[in-house]
């Protein structure tokens, strides 16, 4: 295996044990406030060596490269760290930030009965010239994203052309492919706001909670995301929290999730999950229908929910585990199954909708749940920062080390962009 070139902050420290819990539960809450991308250093892209596309090697297409093992690759090596991407968050900094195994790095994943290719920055580029994409989500979906700009600056760094200063809506464009890609947040995908809500009139109780307009979708991503060839949509940790449910022009209240107001039932997380990616997926066949004949809407499957150990994520969680699990020792169970079913139901039903209707985008499920099922070994941990702060800052079992297991996500789109250009039906 390669030499890793890493850079280590000499002033990291730790927490003080019982800032842990409201740490993360600040993360939780604060996450769309986190910057998008550190700055930007010219230097790195300038130094970047020209690299030649080559011939794109195709996983066949009777394979299913989402069921499979993660198998040891000492012969391979990080597609980029630290020192060689410079769009890599501080909080998924891992190798910045102290982590003192790298073996994490040393895994790759086969799909059962064939081989994942390595990913090609130079094959990609090319076979989105002239393209858009659009990451929709939360800060999982920027996890994503962020991964997928590290892979690709082998070959170009993009330059930033957003419209807005929000951290959290970007765009960024590949000059000399005339490729787009943009991050819109939206941890419901639908309509979102939250406010204080009287729980017990009688006794004026009251918390703060979500809003959540169930049969509308997010107007973040819906105004705009026509303009889009491809759409990757992804959600799932957000819908935890406690909310109110709403639906109709009144925006009536239907139930709630953990609001313990009086008179409203508590429908579950459940039912807003599958609402929300109803009303989300529906509008995206048509909107990204709509841009072009070679539209496709992608839906990536949760991440994982239930990586930590020894206690809840507000209760001293953590995950530690340095190699990944087989697959037998990762079965989907709990929330995680509960919103996985969801998700491909929604997904199945949408897909259906669309099939052969005149303008409907194409629709392709990226199933990615089960392969970081067996990564625990992933997370940033408490290798993690603020960009502002030189402290260790809370045990991040949600987030991906870059690099790290979530670069396979984008080996997985190359191939499934792969099917899509080539006109398969079943990706």
């Amino acid at each position: 295996m390669k030499k890793l070139q890493v850079v280590v902050s000499p002033t990291a420290v730790s927490l003080p044990a019982l800032a842990v819990a409201a740490v993360v539960l600040l993360l939780l809450l604060t996450s769309r406030r986190l910057p998008f991308l550190p700055m930007y250093d010219p230097t790195i892209a300038s130094s970047l060596p020209t690299v030649a596309a080559a011939a794109v090697r195709r996983v066949p297409s009777d394979c299913d490269i989402f069921r499979g093992d993660w198998v040891l690759d000492d012969g391979g090596a990080p597609y980029y760290t630290n020192a060689t991407c410079a769009v890599i968050q501080e909080h998924q900094n891992c190798m910045k930030y102290g982590r003192p195994d790298l073996g994490f790095l040393r895994w790759r994943w086969r799909p059962d009965g064939c081989e994942l290719p390595r990913f090609d920055a130079a094959a990609f580029l090319d076979l989105v010239a002239g393209k858009s994409l659009a990451f929709v989500g939360d800060s999982l979906a920027r996890n994503h994203m962020q991964s997928l700009m590290c892979l690709l600056s082998k070959v170009e760094y993009p330059r930033d052309v957003s419209t807005t200063t929000n951290p959290e809506f970007r765009t960024m464009r590949y000059e000399s492919h005339d490729f787009t890609v943009a991050s819109f947040w939206s941890p419901f995908l639908v309509t979102a706001n939250q406010s204080w809500t009287l729980t017990d009139p009688v006794n004026g109780h009251g918390e703060m909670m979500w809003h959540l307009y169930l049969d509308e979708p997010d107007a973040a991503w819906a105004s705009t995301v026509s303009n889009f060839d491809y759409v990757i949509v992804s959600a799932a940790n957000w819908f935890t929290r406690p909310s109110v449910f709403h639906v109709g022009d009144g925006g009536h209240v239907i139930g709630c999730h953990y609001c313990q107001i009086t008179g409203v039932t508590d429908l579950t997380l459940r039912y807003s999950l599958r609402a929300a990616f109803r009303t989300a997926l529906r509008a995206l066949a048509s909107a990204v229908g709509s841009r072009s004949d070679s539209g496709a809407v992608i839906v990536r499957t949760l991440s994982p929910t239930s990586h930590f150990e020894g206690g809840e994520w507000d209760k001293g969680g953590d995950c530690r585990r340095t190699r990944p699990r087989a697959a037998n020792e990762a079965p989907m169970g709990g929330l995680d199954l509960d919103f996985h079913t969801a998700q491909v139901e929604e997904f199945m039903a949408a897909k259906a909708a669309a099939s052969g209707g005149e303008g409907a985008a194409r629709m392709m499920l990226m199933d990615t749940t089960a392969a970081m099922l067996m990564r625990p070994d992933g997370h940033p941990s408490r290798y993690g920062h603020w960009a502002h702060e030189n402290v260790t800052l809370y045990n991040d079992c949600v987030h991906w080390c870059l690099p790290g297991p979530v670069d396979v996500w984008n080996e997985m789109l190359l191939q499934m962009l792969l099917r899509h250009r080539s006109g398969e039906v079943d990706v």
